[in-house]
């Protein structure tokens, strides 16, 4: 979690280096997903230094106008760095979950919450995925629910995972989602942060 300016720039830095960009003047003007990128990383910033909302109105102000014209719905404070999202399109992220460094994740992805009753007195628990470091998410991909998948794992498209894979580097895949092999993440992301 961002905590600082220093924070700040480095999770830029690592999401940009997992998207394979670099940010400048022509990049930041004519690339939308590299603006969302700085909007999305400066709004964490933002609440988690304990700005003003006098001073984060604008900045989350113009996130949000960016998220829908792009159709992400991100929430701050899921993704941790190396964040690479690979085309513009429909994105839905639930507040709760956790992802961890140096994800790629396509177009039509849907990470959401536990269907049915949810305890709103219980905080401890999620209701909504884990995702280790360095994973593939592929288009389409549907991952929902109070579940774990381990690190350097790929999720194949138009998967529908609704259950726990905690052993790391294997591809999931399928209607519903089961290891399909024990290739790993490597060489579909680009570790733009360094994972331990």
């Amino acid at each position: 979690m961002i905590q600082s300016y220093t924070n700040y720039k480095e999770y830029l830095r690592a999401d940009l280096k997992s998207q394979g960009k670099y940010l400048n003047f022509k990049t930041f003007i004519f690339d939308s997903i590299t603006r969302f990128t700085f909007l999305l990383r400066f709004n964490e910033y933002l609440l988690n230094t304990k700005k003003s909302i006098v001073i984060r109105f604008f900045w989350l102000l113009w996130f949000k106008r960016l998220s829908i014209k792009l159709g992400f719905s991100i929430p701050l404070n899921v993704f941790d760095k190396g964040l690479a999202i690979v085309h513009y399109g429909l994105l839905i992220v639930n507040p709760r979950s956790k992802i961890g460094k140096n994800c790629r994740i396509h177009a039509g992805v849907n990470i959401g919450g536990a269907g049915g009753f949810i305890d709103i007195f219980d905080s401890e628990k999620l209701y909504a995925p884990t995702i280790g470091d360095n994973c593939y998410i592929g288009p389409g991909a549907k991952i929902y629910g109070s579940i774990i998948i381990g690190a350097n794992c790929v999720i194949g498209a138009n998967s529908v995972v609704n259950k726990s894979f905690d052993k790391s580097g294997v591809t999931i895949a399928g209607v519903p989602a089961k290891i399909i092999s024990d290739k790993s993440s490597k060489g579909f992301v680009i570790e733009g942060a360094k994972s331990y």
